[in-house]
């Protein structure tokens, strides 16, 4: 299963661990999915989780993006331009697109209108656990 995790996702996940973001995280880490990033995702991931307002450990950050950046899926650049009501948000949705990933995952699904979302499935982190196969997130 290949996934791509909006930037309020992977910030939940180093905030609460034991939060439904924070299991994604570890499905990530442990490669039972495999997640789709670009280059602007890995720096847009590495710049909100620096921010000095999360206090998160620099180790912490540099090890797990380490990971995602050898271990994820390069999406490919897409020609198509999109329009989303948080133009921040288009990288994560071509990227998607671009690397056919089954899920967008996003604490924010407002801000990917299904009628802009060129048919990507775009999903909360309780919706996407709730929807995992028992094989891949038995421990519900």
């Amino acid at each position: 299963m290949k996934i791509v995790l909006d930037t309020n996702v992977l910030v939940s996940a180093f905030l609460k661990p034991r939060s439904k973001p924070g299991k994604i995280l570890r499905l990530v880490i442990q490669q039972d999915i495999d997640i789709i990033v670009n280059e602007y995702i890995l720096a847009e991931y590495y710049e909100v989780l620096s921010r000095s307002k999360f206090n998160l450990n620099p180790g912490r950050i540099q090890t797990i993006l380490s990971f995602i950046r050898s271990q994820g899926i390069k999406a490919p650049a897409l020609a198509e331009l999109f329009q989303l009501p948080d133009e921040n948000d288009t990288p994560f949705l071509e990227a998607a697109l671009s690397a056919a990933a089954d899920v967008l995952i996003t604490g924010n699904t407002r801000h990917f209108p299904e009628e802009l979302c060129k048919g990507q499935i775009v999903m909360t982190p309780a919706e996407f656990l709730e929807k995992l196969p028992d094989r891949v997130y038995p421990q519900r």
